[in-house]
């Protein structure tokens, strides 16, 4: 909580109970929720929360980088507590996204620059495939 905290102040951002919901719910999970499933699990203890709220808490929390956005294509974008450098696979069947631990890509932006004259940033790395609840039916 700190560093949302000092995150914020340094901005010069307004810290809202809503920011911090939202913030909280990712840094408690390991799953890659839609902003709608963040809005449903959070809407018992925040009734008169909206769901543009939870958007603009996303957007904002991106822009700070205390969360990552994970685009999934055509519109479907989830959120991710975890802003380390990290691949994401995702489940073709059912949608289901999960982190693949144990790789780390830090050094693939340096190691990037040798192919390219862009100056690499930040690197988003996706893998494709069928999970293992899916697997079985």
């Amino acid at each position: 909580m700190d560093s949302i905290t000092s995150i914020f102040r340094e901005k010069k951002l307004k810290l809202t109970p809503q920011r911090i919901a939202v913030y909280k719910y990712l840094k408690s999970t390991k799953e890659h929720p839609s902003a709608e499933v963040i809005y449903k699990s959070l809407q018992p203890l925040y009734p008169t929360m909206s769901l543009a709220t939870v958007y603009k808490a996303l957007k904002t929390l991106v822009e700070v980088k205390l969360v990552q956005e994970i685009n999934l294509g055509e519109g479907n974008f989830r959120y991710d507590g975890n802003t380390c450098s990290h691949p994401h696979v995702q489940c073709l069947s059912c949608g289901r996204v999960d982190d693949i631990d144990g790789i780390c890509f830090e050094d693939l932006n340096s190691k990037i620059s040798e192919f390219t004259k862009y100056e690499v940033l930040s690197n988003q790395v996706y893998f494709y495939g069928v999970c293992p609840d899916c697997k079985e039916e």
